[in-house]
């Protein structure tokens, strides 16, 4: 395995285990984040704290998982930093939209920067035990170059093409089709409980027959059940990414009818304060919508 020093950007819920996954494999980790307590957690695993950014793209490869568009642009797209780092290659593993993938991949090659997109599919349980799928597209060069990385990060490194958009277009795509499912699983829950059918009953028969596997058995569940907490993936984080499909469906005069149904969905219930809870909390707006008890 070809060992190499990275960077690593982001220590939320997904990244403290994906700096793991790299750090178990052998990659001497630098790590940064702007609060210092996931810092300190990987320190104690054998990472490095680094005291910038600078410092962090004075390794030989920069790894990124940062929640959104704008904290990306502020921190990461940065031409002083970027002119003065050695990294050769960064490899942005968060869901961020079309454009910001098209800004980033022209000026790291501006600087002489790979920039390779490789977002994941998984929670941070899966995150922590490198079991996530990874997404990823960029230059093949650069692919190959930062296979033991992905590999060390994921069960499977899915590849969408040469140009990293093609890879965030994919993640966009799949979350989206995980919102409208969660949104389909709430409202056939609540039409079952309006007509005296346990939603857990019906999960289990759908999981059980039609849907198989892990969306729904797993968020059909949690639905049914109103098992929201804790959140393994936000409900801003949802609303964020849907809003993610519907730019980029506009962008390329794609109709996505069903996007705008979650996205008011989604503001639904971030105005009745379900903003800290999973993203599988929009099933309460169903319910509400039937008439149904909290």
């Amino acid at each position: 395995m070809s060992v190499m020093t990275v960077g690593f950007v982001g220590l939320g819920a997904m990244g403290r285990g994906m700096a793991a996954s790299l750090l178990a494999a052998g990659h001497p980790v630098r790590v940064w984040n702007r609060s210092p307590g996931p810092v300190e957690e990987l320190v104690a695993k054998g990472a490095t704290a680094a005291a910038g950014l600078a410092e962090v793209y004075d390794s030989e490869a920069v790894v990124s998982m940062l929640p959104d568009d704008r904290t990306v642009e502020a921190l990461l797209l940065d031409g002083a930093l970027l002119a003065g780092a050695r990294a050769g290659v960064h490899v942005n593993v968060a869901t961020v939209s079309v454009a910001l993938a098209e800004r980033a991949t022209a000026l790291h090659a501006e600087h002489g920067i790979g920039y390779v997109a490789a977002p994941v599919l998984g929670r941070p349980g899966v995150a922590a035990a490198g079991e996530l799928n990874v997404l990823a597209a960029g230059e093949a060069a650069q692919l190959e170059r930062v296979g033991p990385l992905l590999a060390a990060m994921g069960r499977r490194t899915w590849h969408f093409g040469d140009r990293p958009v093609q890879a965030n277009t994919a993640k966009i795509s799949a979350n989206f089709l995980l919102a409208c499912a969660i949104e389909s699983m709430a409202e056939a829950c609540s039409l079952a409980e309006a007509n005296g059918v346990r939603p857990t009953d019906l999960v289990e028969m759908l999981t059980g027959t039609l849907f198989p596997g892990p969306v729904y058995s797993g968020y059909g569940s949690m639905v049914a059940e109103r098992r929201y907490e804790p959140a393994g993936f936000r409900l801003p984080l949802g609303l964020k990414d849907v809003g993610l499909a519907l730019s980029a469906g506009e962008a390329r005069n794609v109709p996505l009818p069903f996007g705008s149904v979650l996205r008011d969905a989604f503001l639904d219930a971030l105005a009745h304060g379900d903003g800290e809870k999973d993203w599988a909390a929009v099933a309460a707006v169903a319910r509400r919508r039937a008439g149904l008890p909290d």
